[in-house]
């Protein structure tokens, strides 16, 4: 017996293979164009890292808190520099308050001025995670990137004039998600430097870094790494 499909129902089910078809391809090529761009960028910090001696920047940092739905900002400066092998970072804030954050040897030093008290925190524990995250977009590799955590790209947005490349991370340690489950990095493509990151902690609380006036491989001021404190100052470790 031979079957006869009408034709309205024929031409339907070929549009829907040509469509479904050209769907698929589309999708392809667009996985291919991402992972090919993705590649691009990971080299580009490759090359960077491979030169990679100090950066400073103006740095905005927001801090949200989703339980009271407040988010608080500081403004200054941001430093890293590499010596020895060892990544160090400081950070001079001007406002709301002064307050002084250097990470160097293992530790981390919180001065506030205006209490005149130094609180040392030991981070020698988890010393490569601390590390790893402050070489996010700052003299990290994209090899080392692609080591510790999944990396996805997501397109390119306009971030302080700069056509940034977007990087969704997520990282493959399930310690380091139970604290950050998921980083934003916002790079320049031309620098491979990031110019914006937004950490999300497990509790939807989030940091958003915005970085701007940034200046990589230049003489840093001589007491950039050296806390401003006095004979008065008071030095407490809170983890005890």
């Amino acid at each position: 017996m031979k079957i006869t499909l009408p034709s309205v129902g024929l031409r339907s089910l070929v549009v829907g293979v040509v469509v479904a078809g050209w769907l698929f391809t589309a999708a392809g090529a667009q996985v291919a164009g991402e992972s090919a761009e993705l590649e691009r960028i990971l080299a580009q910090m490759d090359a960077t890292a491979k030169k990679f001696g100090s950066a400073e920047a103006n740095v905005v940092w927001d801090q949200y808190d989703r339980v009271i739905n407040e988010t608080d900002t500081e403004k200054g400066k941001i430093y890293f520099r590499r010596e020895g092998g060892e990544i160090q970072m400081a950070a001079d804030f001007t406002e709301p308050n002064t307050k002084y954050v250097i990470y160097s040897g293992g530790k981390v030093q919180v001065y506030l001025p205006k209490a005149n008290e130094v609180d040392e925190y030991d981070a020698t524990k988890h010393r490569s995670d601390v590390e790893s995250f402050l070489v996010l977009g700052f003299g990290g590799s994209g090899k080392d990137l692609l080591q510790s955590y999944d990396v996805r790209f997501l397109g390119t947005e306009t971030v302080n004039g700069v056509a940034a490349q977007k990087l969704e991370l997520i990282p493959k340690s399930v310690r380091l998600r139970n604290n950050i489950g998921r980083i934003l990095l916002w790079i320049d493509p031309k620098m491979g430097i990031s110019v914006q990151q937004q950490f999300f902690e497990s509790s939807s609380n989030y940091r958003l870094a915005k970085y701007s006036d940034i200046h990589i491989n230049q003489k840093l001021p001589e007491n950039a790494f050296k806390l401003k404190t006095n004979g008065k100052t008071k030095f407490v470790s809170p983890q005890g």
